[in-house]
């Protein structure tokens, strides 16, 4: 009898039952992998802060901060979102570099009620600078819709009460240099032209201004100096290698880090310390330690 042998019937439960095996094996890494990153995305990475330093050259920098430090601390969102321990830990961090000039650009909460006796109790821990602490605010420290002054009031005056110069479209100067306080853009409080109006042009300057997009707008008139911005969150998750899915500003490149922007402006835009909603990935919190150079 010629031709092929037939495959024993059992051969074809054993290949079946190894696929099924196989399957099932895939199906519980997939799973297991999953949990994983979800895990670490909600409860490792947002709470994963990372310091950052970074030379912060300035034209006509005086010799008394030739060297020393600024801090930028950003978008804390002290509220139901981010636990407090979380928030005084980096506190703790930074107050233990005793900088010389700390400065926080916007989003101190998110509203939620009880929101003034809390953040009060929590930022009364926050780092101060040895010579001087200022702050401007971002559209979450107005309120729901942004709209709500009356919010922005209450934590101002919290910061007030503890030693912070809170600008909006104002001016500190602070050993010589001048630090301008953008009003946030979302919140309609956005007025360069008044910001600028205090400023000597041939002082050194630096501006905070919460929201990065303001930078493409016009009344900039001929400042050439570094802008801290955040609000961002660096996007807070994205895969690696590629952009961040969801960002909250017009210009999409506007991510996080540094950015040379027209009329010898920089830019550096933080991840920020906290978030609205508590996850992370690929994005760690960030607090920024520019040391000060004479450009």
């Amino acid at each position: 009898m010629t031709g092929e042998a037939e495959p024993a019937p059992q051969m074809h439960g054993t290949l079946h039952m190894l696929s099924r095996r196989g399957f099932l094996l895939s199906s519980a890494g997939l799973a297991t992998g999953v949990v994983a990153v979800g895990t670490y995305t909600r409860f490792f990475e947002p709470q994963w802060l990372e310091i950052t330093r970074r030379d912060m050259p300035v034209r006509g920098l005086p010799d008394v901060l030739s060297g020393k430090t600024l801090v930028q601390l950003s978008d804390i969102h002290v509220g139901p979102n981010v636990s407090d321990e979380y928030v005084l830990e980096p506190f703790r961090r930074v107050g233990a570099l005793a900088p010389d000039i700390v400065v926080y650009t916007g989003d101190f909460t998110s509203l939620h009620p009880g929101l003034i006796d809390h953040a009060e109790r929590i930022y009364s821990e926050m780092p101060r600078g040895r010579f001087g602490t200022v702050a401007s605010l971002g559209n979450h420290d107005y309120g729901f819709g942004w709209a709500e002054p009356v919010e922005a009031d209450r934590i101002s005056g919290v910061l007030r009460n503890l030693g912070v110069t809170v600008l909006v479209n104002a001016m500190e100067n602070v050993k010589g240099l001048q630090i301008v306080g953008l009003g946030d853009l979302w919140a309609g409080q956005f007025d360069p032209q008044r910001a600028f109006s205090a400023v000597a042009p041939d002082t050194p300057t630096i501006v905070l201004s919460h929201n990065p997009d303001t930078v493409d707008l016009s009344g900039w008139q001929t400042f050439g100096g570094w802008i801290l911005s955040g609000h961002t969150h660096g996007g807070q998750c994205k895969a690696p290698f590629l952009p961040p899915p969801l960002l909250p500003v017009q210009n999409k490149r506007y991510t996080s880090g540094a950015f040379a922007l027209s009329g010898r402006r920089q830019m550096y835009i933080s991840r920020g310390v906290g978030t609205v909603l508590p996850v992370r990935f690929n994005v760690r919190p960030e607090v920024v330690v520019f040391t000060l150079r004479s450009a």
